[in-house]
């Protein structure tokens, strides 16, 4: 089955800035778009990011000009650099991918969650 799995969260002060990086694995044939989602307490989880496979992004209007999403194909990894960090960042984040997945002679095509990276920026 395919899983994906978020790594490079963690405490940083404001202004400061962390990546974070997200992996596909399992029988994957081929993954269509791939975003950052966050969700904070009592809130819905939000769209950070979203990158599709020709490279064409999007981003939330609060990120803008601070975040940037890329991705390697080869890797089936998708990244999200961070920078200028501040407090309402504070979420956790959530990988997301729509993959087009095999099981034996089977294929699946569906959205894929990580478990989700705590990012939390102190003041």
């Amino acid at each position: 089955q395919v899983q994906l799995v978020e790594s490079g969260g963690g405490l940083v002060q404001a202004g400061g800035s962390l990546t974070l990086s997200c992996a596909a694995s399992g029988s994957i044939f081929s993954i269509n778009a791939m975003g950052w989602y966050r969700q904070a307490p009592g809130k819905q989880r939000e769209l950070v990011a979203h990158i599709i496979s020709g490279g064409s992004t999007n981003y939330a209007d609060s990120v803008k000009g601070r975040f940037t999403i890329s991705r390697d194909n080869a890797k089936n990894t998708v990244y999200l650099q961070m920078n200028s960090l501040k407090p309402e960042d504070t979420a956790k984040y959530y990988c997301n991918a729509n993959i087009v997945a095999t099981i034996a002679a089977t294929v699946f095509r569906r959205d894929y969650w990580g478990q989700g990276t705590q990012v939390t920026v102190s003041s």
